[in-house]
């Protein structure tokens, strides 16, 4: 999985510029390869594969010895654990509701993580994406949600994801700080030229 380029993070960088020239909101940006390595899910899924199958082989047909099914066993796990460990295989081996999560979890360890609750005003914005799971997220710090509710962001969080999904997530990360960057300006306007966090995009590999 390819994360941005240094060019392409400079764009997001850029991007961020702009739309705090119009706002006191200190937006962050943080992209993640992935909320985890789900080690554990390989090892279970070829185990339960490992044990079944090949039993239920040696019951229908009573073609296996004792000693063949073992090995049989062992092998099919040994296989299984190499396919299941690829990044696309893994992902799609556990459920949607983990995966999420997961992210979400990732995504409020990062907000405080880059002091998005220590702004003047508490006006911190993280928009945070996980590539993996195809998760986007925004989260703001309180000066912000007693300004906009937290739905105002459903319809850019829902655009931002298709465009992850459809490998555009540079195009993405633009669109969203742009659309976020529209509301802030109204809402959340600029009353003093400040700029208290870095613009560059975080990256977890």
């Amino acid at each position: 999985m390819a994360l941005l380029t240094e060019h392409e993070q400079r764009q997001v960088a850029e991007a961020i510029a702009r739309v705090e020239k119009t706002t006191d909101a200190e937006l962050v940006t943080v992209l993640a390869a992935r909320a985890d390595d789900y080690a554990y899910i390989p090892l279970l899924w070829a185990s339960l594969i490992a044990l079944v199958v090949p039993g239920v082989v040696h019951y229908l047909s009573g073609y296996l010895t004792m000693y063949t099914l073992l090995l049989a066993q062992w092998a099919t796990f040994i296989v299984l654990c190499l396919v299941f460990r690829l990044p696309k295989v893994t992902t799609r081996l556990i459920p949607r509701s983990v995966r999420h999560w997961r992210a979400s979890n990732l995504a409020r360890r990062q907000f405080l993580e880059q002091n998005l609750h220590h702004t003047v005003g508490s006006t911190g914005v993280l928009i945070f994406v996980s590539e993996a799971e195809r998760y986007v997220e925004i989260l703001v710090d309180n000066g912000i949600s007693t300004r906009l509710d937290d739905s105002s962001w459903d319809a850019i969080v829902k655009a931002f994801t298709q465009q992850v999904k459809q490998g555009q997530t540079l195009a993405g990360f633009i669109s969203c700080i742009e659309a976020c960057g529209e509301l802030l300006k109204v809402h959340v306007p600029m009353t003093q030229a400040r700029n208290e966090l870095p613009n560059r995009l975080v990256v977890l590999e």
